[in-house]
């Protein structure tokens, strides 16, 4: 097996046998230490020595020992039975997968999003600080910190690992898919940095979506979460040049879309509007199949779209959601509407000088003729924006209309 397919192994696995110490032992922090170590032994030893017939087996056998090394603060037995971990596995070692459990724990109320993300992104996701770190940006003391404050909270919060009953086990599974729609936000549109795109969190987020689809087939919003990212991911090919610029959707070559994950998230689209109930999730994803759905940019069924952002805001009001509405409002009734719209989130002050509010405004008044109001408010917004990639598409297009 190759360094990189047990590399991708060690992260399928990681979570389920951290999910396995957890129950049965408690400690989150000092058990996630153990399965690390555990880990990092499997790097060093598996490609020289061969993968051991029970991956999983080995990884819990060895991480229980050094936990329970841990526990005793017994170095010389410690290092004794770390030279002779085996292939042995514990008895009691069970056959299920506790991944979604460890979910539902890193996804805790306690948390803020930034903590839940972090930890979501190192527990069950396999990433080192060191990623994690790079990925937003951050030095490692800092993230190191974040994640370890994180695992502190929790474990004064005296959570219990177990899923959670009746409306709190709803209420904590919307968490984990905010958290894993934050992950892959994060990796298809960079807040920040020279790069567009992290690629890495993102198909991590969807790896993560698949996992809990996979345990959770019949619920709406999941099976909505999952196809969304993918009819999403699909476009990233197309989104930008071969220099990294950002190509806007209605000028990307739609034959670079990845038509596999097109197919694949719109039979997934179809399975969640079967349901009985209607989420946020479901319906972002039906506006994603609409737009994949069209060959050309000018075959696009705005009305459509228009007409599911509007439910859409009826269920969960948010000042992006009425931005993208206005979006579509201007293609079906003309920019002038679309603007007007607009001006309805100059109060709120959520957007107050976001850089998304300033880009759209400034493309409805290029389509009025405002060339002047269009040049400000594209300098406005490249300026608003810590995202190079961004920054360099919106002063392209101020230059474009530059008076």
């Amino acid at each position: 097996m190759t360094t990189s397919a047990i590399e991708d192994l060690l992260r399928e696995l990681t979570p389920q046998v951290l999910g396995a110490l957890v129950r049965r032992h408690g400690q989150f922090e000092e058990c996630e230490d153990a399965v690390q170590e555990a880990v990092l032994a499997a790097t060093m030893q598996w490609p020289a020595e061969g993968l051991p017939d029970n991956p999983r087996g080995w990884l819990v056998t060895v991480a229980s020992r050094r936990l329970i090394d841990q526990m005793r603060s017994d170095h010389a037995r410690r290092e004794r039975e770390s030279a002779n971990a085996t292939e042995v596995v514990p008895e009691d070692v069970p056959d299920t997968d506790d991944t979604l459990v460890l979910l539902f724990l890193c996804c805790h109320p306690v948390l803020t999003a930034a903590s839940q993300t972090a930890l979501t992104l190192r527990a069950v996701g396999g990433l080192t600080t060191a990623e994690i770190a790079r990925a937003f940006l951050v030095p490692e003391a800092t993230m190191a910190a974040r994640i370890s404050r994180a695992k502190q909270r929790i474990k004064a919060a005296g959570s219990s690992f177990s899923l959670p009953e009746g409306p709190e086990r709803e209420e904590r599974l919307r968490v984990v898919l905010h958290v894993l729609y934050l992950i892959f936000n994060e990796g298809y549109t960079a807040s920040s940095g020279s790069e567009l795109h992290r690629s890495d969190l993102a198909h991590e987020a969807i790896r993560l979506a698949r996992m809990v689809h996979a345990q959770l087939p019949e619920d709406g919003e999941v099976t909505g979460l999952l196809a969304l990212m993918l009819l999403t991911d699909a476009r990233r090919q197309a989104r930008t040049t071969a220099a990294g610029d950002l190509i806007p959707l209605d000028e990307q070559d739609r034959t670079k879309w990845d038509r596999g994950l097109i197919d694949e998230g719109i039979e997934l689209v179809k399975a969640s509007l079967a349901g009985p109930e209607l989420g946020p999730y479901q319906l972002q994803a039906a506006i994603a199949a609409t737009h994949a759905d069209a060959a050309t940019a000018e075959e696009t069924d705005w009305r459509q779209v228009h007409a599911l952002y509007l439910i859409l805001e009826r269920i969960a009001p948010n000042p992006m959601v009425t931005l993208n509405r206005a979006i579509a409002l201007a293609e079906t009734e003309g920019p002038s509407a679309g603007l007007a719209l607009l001006a309805t989130l100059d109060g709120d002050e959520r957007m107050a000088g976001h850089h998304r509010l300033l880009s759209v405004r400034a493309h409805l008044l290029e389509k009025t003729g405002d060339t002047a109001g269009a040049y400000e408010h594209y300098r406005l917004a490249a300026k608003a924006t810590a995202s190079l990639a961004e920054q360099r598409y919106l002063e392209s297009r101020a230059g474009r209309v530059k008076p």
